[in-house]
């Protein structure tokens, strides 16, 4: 095999893995959808769980996203203060199209309730804890529950700022994506040295 061939099979191998590595980074955010099948509903009390029970045994990171689907209610995106108070006059975002995707755009805390009057009171109220995504660099932090007055326990499922150690998302996808990297990182080297 000459030179030039081995050298172009080289390029074409690196650039499939520079390729490939960038797609599984595409894919790793995840979809979760709350609620369940049931979506985003003021609870009844015959719930398996709360949401922030659900949320308690996820792990969220930049890029991941909420899937909020509801009828004849909102999600509004609110403070710490507002989330505990289930005030609904000052929502940092609303949405009422009955079929809402959020996507965290940054790490740290985010607080949903209902735009319903008694609904929040009722439970239908969800903490996002988002952590740092490790393909992502310089997210802006969001504030800390606990800056705005907050104790550790509002009851609301969560025992601590920190909450419960939860159920992972995405690691598979981010092994994968830091495999398909290193992959690469040789392969560059491997040709540096050529």
């Amino acid at each position: 095999m000459s030179s030039f061939s081995l050298q172009n099979l080289f390029k074409f191998a690196l650039f499939s893995v520079v390729f490939i590595s960038m797609a599984t980074l595409a894919i790793a955010s995840f979809q979760f959808r709350v609620g369940g099948e049931g979506g985003w509903t003021k609870p009844t009390g015959n719930e398996p769980e709360t949401y922030n029970e659900w949320a308690s045994r996820n792990r969220f990171h930049v890029g991941d996203s909420l899937y909020f689907r509801y009828s004849n209610d909102s999600v509004l995106v609110v403070n710490h203060t507002s989330y505990t108070n289930c005030s609904v006059s000052n929502p940092i975002l609303k949405f009422k199209d009955g079929d809402t995707v959020f996507e965290f755009d940054r790490y740290g805390f985010f607080y949903f309730i209902s735009g319903e009057r008694g609904h929040c009171k009722a439970g239908q109220k969800l903490i996002i804890r988002v952590m740092v995504h490790p393909a992502m660099s310089s997210p802006q932090p969001a504030q800390s529950p606990m800056e705005d007055g907050g104790s550790n326990d509002d009851g609301d499922g969560w025992d601590s700022i920190w909450g419960p150690p939860p159920r992972n998302s995405t690691i598979k996808q981010a092994v994968a994506s830091y495999f398909m990297t290193a992959l690469g990182g040789m392969l560059v080297i491997m040709y540096l040295l050529m």
